[in-house]
């Protein structure tokens, strides 16, 4: 089965830990090579955040379960990259 490269999923997440350490809680995952977390949605209970997480052969469960420690939950996956590399996004028709 090919390697999962990348994982962009939708999280929502109570404001505490703040982004900076949830981001990096994830990103010490064995087998993230790199996290990024961008807060999409604010309200006055919790954040909805977008984490795009890399690496050469990523573990789905495991980042959910990171999440799912971290108090968020993962409401969707949104994008994925197998194979031997990422492939870069381009416009199409559809765009």
């Amino acid at each position: 089965m090919a390697q999962v490269r990348r994982l962009v999923i939708d999280v929502l997440k109570p404001h505490d830990p703040p982004l900076l350490e949830f981001t990096e809680r994830v990103a010490d995952l064995g087998g993230v090579a790199g996290a990024s977390g961008s807060l999409i949605e604010l309200d006055q209970e919790v954040q909805n955040v977008k984490l795009t997480v890399e690496g050469d052969e990523l573990d789905y469960d495991a980042v959910r379960d990171r999440v799912e420690t971290l108090g968020g939950t993962v409401h969707s996956v949104d994008q994925v990259a197998c194979g031997e590399y990422v492939v870069k996004d381009r416009r199409t028709p559809q765009d």
